[in-house]
């Protein structure tokens, strides 16, 4: 299962994150022990976005979706 949350904050990143838009998050333990978190933003496509951005975890509200939901957006994500 991945893990998504909502952007409750996008800071000084309008162009990267949208507030109340499900993003995907990719594991790092390491950004976690910071405070971090690796996530697909909205420049998924663009060259060296594949591999997510670090963002505060502060900027964002882990959730918990249906399995239908969360098809839909790995399909998104594909």
């Amino acid at each position: 299962m991945k893990a998504y949350v909502i952007c409750i904050d996008n800071g000084t990143n309008p162009e990267s994150l949208i507030v109340g838009k499900i993003y995907r998050v990719l594991p790092d333990t390491r950004a976690t022990r910071v405070g971090l978190m690796r996530v697909l933003d909205e420049t998924l496509g663009e060259s060296g976005s594949e591999d997510g951005y670090l963002y505060p975890e502060s900027m964002f509200i882990p959730i918990s979706l249906s399995g239908e939901i969360e098809r839909s957006l790995e399909y998104a994500y594909a």
